[in-house]
């Protein structure tokens, strides 16, 4: 019978630990070719000609993959595991380690990107500090675009699965359960459970609870226009859609 074992989010986190070599199986470089080029549209949408781009909570690098075809992408994550399966896959490109909320690189960019690593912004306070971020990185008339999976009044809880196996045999599988707890106003969770296959056949199993930032639109105008930013937002093209977060920076 495969064990169980427990642990929880934060900076302790496993899925971005330990677990971070198995996130090419969990989700696949190809998923990300539509919402790759959605975010391309957007960091486009800039008053300056973009060619150098910030990726903040960059991951595995996934989306840095498809974009760096249009971009020169700079990325920035707090997870050293996850940092070195993107440079595996992203040789050549600019990482760094450091935390969105207080990383400062002493550099400007042409537009910055932050995907679904924003939802770990629990409150509005890690929300402002990641927004100060993105501005501060930005030269005169660039744009920062925040791609969050959800906003407060579209929440509905969710169920997802998926993953794939290895050459040598090994593989994993996960199942994703995200719900909103009713005593916790800003926040939802999602339980993940990972059903890990090695080479030689063994099975283990990993469950994981992360905590996410869960806050309405209007909160997200206003702390972007509080950080420095004239807002737009932008509907995802996706059976399921996300709002998008466009922050500019007026041309001096």
């Amino acid at each position: 019978m495969a064990s169980v074992e427990e642990s929880e989010s934060g900076g302790g986190s496993r899925f971005y630990g330990e677990l971070a070599h198995w996130w090419p199986l969990i989700s696949p470089v190809a998923e990300y070719t539509e919402e790759a080029e959605f975010a391309a549209g957007l960091l486009e949408s800039a008053e300056i000609p973009v060619r150098e781009v910030l990726e903040l909570g960059s991951g595995g690098g996934h989306n840095a993959f498809h974009l760096r075809a249009r971009f020169d992408m700079t990325l920035v994550d707090l997870s050293d595991q996850m940092l070195e399966v993107s440079r595996r896959l992203n040789p050549g490109v600019p990482h760094m380690r450091g935390d969105m909320r207080h990383v400062r690189l002493g550099r400007l960019f042409d537009a910055v990107f932050v995907h679904d690593a924003i939802d770990y912004m629990t409150t509005r306070g890690d929300l402002l500090a990641a927004f100060r971020t993105a501005h501060a990185h930005l030269r005169p008339g660039g744009v920062a675009v925040f791609l969050p999976d959800h906003v407060a009044e579209a929440f509905r809880p969710e169920t997802d699965c998926g993953g794939s196996d290895a050459d040598d045999g090994s593989g994993i599988r996960y199942l994703e359960w995200t719900w909103r707890p009713t005593d916790a106003r800003d926040i939802a969770r999602t339980e993940y459970t990972f059903t890990i296959r090695s080479a030689d056949g063994g099975i283990h199993v990993v469950h994981e609870t992360h905590e996410f930032g869960l806050f309405p639109t209007r909160d997200w105008r206003r702390l972007l226009i509080e950080a420095g930013f004239r807002v737009e937002t932008a509907r995802e093209p996706a059976d399921t859609p996300r709002t998008a977060f466009v922050g500019h920076l007026p041309r001096v």
